[in-house]
Parts: structure tokens; C-alpha cells; sequence
């Protein structure tokens, strides 16, 4: 197989069947600087180069990630109640009816074990205002941050 850059699906279920093909060709295991371990190396470098542009995924949803993790951990409301200061405010939260505070956010990674980045990422209404953007952007080291970091800045 010719290994080039993946640009379509079909060439994208080419190369993903080839290197599935490699990885079971042998029993034994396939040194890296052999061709086929290069080849193998090449071919999931290109897949997940493909999959990132075509199929990436975000961070889930703060609540989603309250969610799956309770079912994860067989948890029912009334067991994580503590960690959001009673029943009443855990129903709140998980209904979308109030916020996640600062507090909730650190307990629910130090007890849950969820992500601070899954809790934080949903917060999509808190922004500067146009005139405190500005003033942040005159700073070299933040311009530079968010020039290296595309994305990052959510107007």
C-alpha cells in the first residue's frame, strides 16, 4: 500500500483496514525501525491526523460528566447531595437550574474523580467584555499564548 495523507473516508477505511491488517500479521512482536513497524507507525499517525480534523470531539458537557460518572459509580442524587450543599441543590444543578460554584467544581474532581477540565469547559457564558479584552490583549505574553493556542479564545 502506497501510505500518502488521508483525505477521504474511503482512503481514511484503506488505511485503518491495512494497519489492522499489519497488527495481526504476526504473532510475534513488530520492532519499531523494521518496514512494517514504520509503516504501522506512519499509517496511525495518518489515521489520527484524519480523525482529529473529521471527528473531534469537544469536552463533555459539565452536567454529562456529573452524570456518567454517577453511573459509573452506581450513585444516586442523595449519595453526591453532600458534595453540593443538600438534595435540593444537587436536583438544582443536575436540571440545569443552577451553576456549578467553585466549591462544587473541586469536590466533585477530589471525590469523584471528574476531570476539572470536564467541569470547567461548559462555562461558555463568562467572557470579558470588549474594552477588558482589549486591555488583556496588550499584553505580549497572553497575545502570544493564544496566537500558539488556537481555540482557546471563545468570543
Amino acid at each position: 500500500m502506497e501510505v500518502k495523507i488521508i483525505k477521504t473516508m474511503a482512503e481514511y477505511d484503506t488505511a485503518c483496514e491495512r494497519l489492522y491488517a499489519l497488527i495481526h500479521s504476526s504473532e510475534d512482536l513488530i520492532p519499531e525501525n523494521s518496514p512494517i513497524g514504520e509503516e504501522m507507525e506512519l499509517l496511525a499517525i495518518l489515521i489520527e491526523q484524519y480523525e482529529r480534523e473529521h471527528y473531534s470531539m469537544g469536552a463533555p458537557d459539565p452536567i454529562e460528566a456529573i452524570k456518567f460518572q454517577m453511573e459509573q459509580m452506581d450513585l444516586k442524587q442523595v449519595d453526591i447531595a453532600p458534595l453540593f450543599g443538600g438534595k435540593t441543590r444537587v436536583s438544582e444543578v443536575l436540571n440545569r437550574k443552577r451553576p456549578l460554584s467553585l466549591k462544587m467544581i473541586i469536590l466533585l474532581n477530589r471525590y469523584l474523580g471528574i476531570p476539572l477540565e470536564s467541569l470547567i469547559t461548559g462555562k461558555r457564558e463568562v467572557h470579558l467584555n470588549k474594552s477588558e479584552q482589549k486591555k488583556v490583549m496588550e499584553s505580549s505574553a497572553i497575545r502570544e499564548y493564544l496566537n500558539s493556542n488556537p481555540g482557546r479564545l471563545i468570543d
